[in-house]
């Protein structure tokens, strides 16, 4: 970090680090259970609004995230004006839509308690298989096998992970390397690239504008409402949640365990191949490490988001907030003029300090 990046530390840096700071102080020292004994409670005479609990730590720990972002927001708005411009805020979502299409599909997987680390990996298979075949097959053959493709390779996961009982953390990670050799491969080590980038309509998933959005970020939302649908509305969904919560309790209520982890691996192989095609339609191309990385920042999201890596705990929409702050944290120090690299390091910080926070408000304590 050059010393110009340190005298351009903007003065919501040094707000959020008091924040912060006055945060793990009182959660350490109990200060938000001493208002336990003056909760207030509003109250109508209809009984309306009985029992309602505002409590400053109730709220924190409801809504903790929501109120860190807004900071977040205020504070970058503040010194970058063209931060919340609608313009700014598209091509954010748009920029995340990739990593939040893979990352519902992810949170799938986490609430059931496992790990997926070969997303990264098989977007990058399946990104140069949706290109390659493109150009070969056309651009409707080429979506449906990397569909088939992503499912296959899910459904991999989901046996050794689901029926076999193997780690997830050793199965995805050796899936990773497997993976990525098999593009290496598949591709001979050189790039691909669509022949026809100008007169295709595969151009329309990452390139396309519908009423003024995005298409990557319709997509992303379809797949997040369709995913909070499954998990709220669904027997599967309940099935996860509870598999994730106590999963020898699940099996004695005659959940078949084996099966639930299975299929949520087959949806993360799915949603990697929706993002594939995204990637493979806004690049018009492949390179054979275009999705080195990407597992950690999809994992990075998913908990961001809160939901737990122990599972039983989290939803969809608190994983695209999570996705979204990621994404707007990146890039609000970019429109501070901070070097690129930065955001890794302010990443790394955001995503410790969010975990310490939230096991900090659970427990009491800043320390074990």
């Amino acid at each position: 970090m050059s010393k110009s990046d340190f005298v351009r530390l903007p003065r919501f840096v040094l707000l959020i680090a008091q924040i912060v700071i006055a945060s793990l102080w009182m959660i350490h020292f109990g200060f938000f259970e001493s208002f336990s004994g003056a909760q207030a409670r509003l109250s109508s005479s209809e009984g309306g609004f009985s029992g309602m609990d505002i409590s400053l730590s109730g709220l924190l720990r409801r809504h903790g995230l929501i109120v860190a972002f807004l900071v977040f927001l205020a504070g970058v708005a503040l010194n970058a004006d063209a931060f919340l411009t609608a313009g700014n805020i598209l091509d954010v979502l748009r920029q995340v839509s990739i990593t939040g299409m893979m990352a519902l599909g992810v949170t799938f997987v986490v609430l059931t308690g496992r790990l997926d680390l070969s997303v990264g990996s098989l977007l990058t298979l399946l990104t140069v298989i949706v290109v390659d075949q493109h150009n070969s097959a056309g651009p409707f053959a080429a979506i449906v096998m990397t569909l088939g493709a992503g499912l296959a390779i899910g459904a991999f996961n989901g046996i050794l992970v689901g029926f076999i009982g193997l780690n997830a953390l050793i199965v995805t990670l050796a899936m990773l390397s497997f993976l990525q050799g098999l593009v290496l491969f598949y591709s001979g080590g050189s790039n691909v690239n669509i022949a026809n980038a100008q007169d295709t309509w595969f151009a329309v998933f990452g390139r396309g504008d519908f009423l003024g959005i995005p298409v990557p970020v319709i997509l992303f939302l379809l797949g997040a409402l369709v995913a909070g649908l499954v998990l709220q509305f669904t027997t599967l969904g309940r099935r996860i949640y509870g598999v994730g919560g106590n999963e020898t309790a699940s099996i004695f209520s005659g959940i078949d365990a084996r099966w639930t982890v299975f299929w949520t691996y087959v949806i993360s192989g799915f949603t990697t191949g929706v993002a594939a095609i995204i990637m493979g339609s806004r690049v018009m191309g492949a390179q054979n490490t275009i999705g080195q990385g990407y597992e950690l920042t999809v994992l990075a999201g998913v908990i961001l988001g809160g939901t737990s890596l122990l599972g039983g705990s989290g939803s969809v929409w608190r994983t695209v907030l999570g996705i979204s702050m990621l994404g707007f944290i990146q890039n609000g120090l970019l429109l501070l003029g901070f070097a690129y690299y930065v955001q890794w390091l302010v990443t790394w910080a955001v995503i410790i300090i969010a975990v310490w926070i939230d096991l900090g408000a659970k427990r009491g304590r800043i320390f074990a």
